[in-house]
């Protein structure tokens, strides 16, 4: 498995420093159990975190801010995800969460044969679920009121002229307005976290959207 895009520097950062509500602290988790790039990254984080608070003078004041920055490996450690390994969909961070892989979850019928678990978080405004798309099948054509990332775990899907394989993330904004196409090979299986409710451009989707919650 090669990891091509990966979760951004700000995201990782908030994330050794526990900054991050629960359900975006789950896709980062499961996106490090899935690249070693990004374990690597964070694990360089909480040295230069390290070296930072060793060279600092005894009894020097500190800003609060800059002590929740240079001890962020304190919050969240690299060494607490482990490998994605064995035959699992789900990696493990992730398989806790949902309470089994993902043959064993209830999936809800959203129409056109696209599937969905809603998880549990914490945060009110945050939230997560699975979803999984047929082989060759668009999501709805859809914008967003906020922030969406999408880590693909099991098949691929492609937008805005690029592939997403397993253990990539997709990131997009309220300027983004796109339709996910599952790729042909098999049915495409994501985790997507979103912090605002989709604006869907047809009218069936829009109808539908207090009953799912999306």
């Amino acid at each position: 498995m090669n990891v091509v895009h990966h979760v951004d520097g700000d995201l990782l950062l908030a994330y050794g420093a526990g900054s991050l509500d629960e359900a975006t602290s789950l896709l980062v988790a499961t996106h490090l159990a899935l690249c070693p790039a990004c374990r690597s990254d964070l694990d360089m984080v909480e040295e230069v975190g390290g070296s930072l608070m060793a060279s600092m003078p005894s009894g020097a004041p500190v800003e609060e801010a800059t002590l929740d920055a240079v001890t962020a490996g304190q919050r969240h450690t690299a060494s607490e995800v482990s490998e994605a390994t064995g035959p699992f969909v789900l990696p493990q961070p992730l398989r806790d969460h949902a309470g089994g892989d993902a043959g064993s979850l209830r999936w809800r019928t959203l129409g056109g044969g696209i599937r969905q678990v809603p998880l549990r978080t914490g945060g009110m405004a945050t939230s997560a679920r699975l979803l999984s798309i047929p082989a060759g099948r668009s999501v709805p054509d859809h914008g967003h009121g906020g922030f969406e990332a999408t880590l693909v775990l099991a098949g691929s899907f492609y937008d805005r002229e690029t592939w997403y394989r397993r253990g990539d993330v997709s990131l997009a904004g309220p300027t983004v307005v796109h339709q996910p196409v599952a790729g042909p090979e098999a049915d495409c299986i994501c985790l997507a976290v979103t912090d605002a409710p989709l604006r869907f451009r047809s009218l069936v989707p829009r109808l539908l959207q207090p009953l799912f919650g999306i």
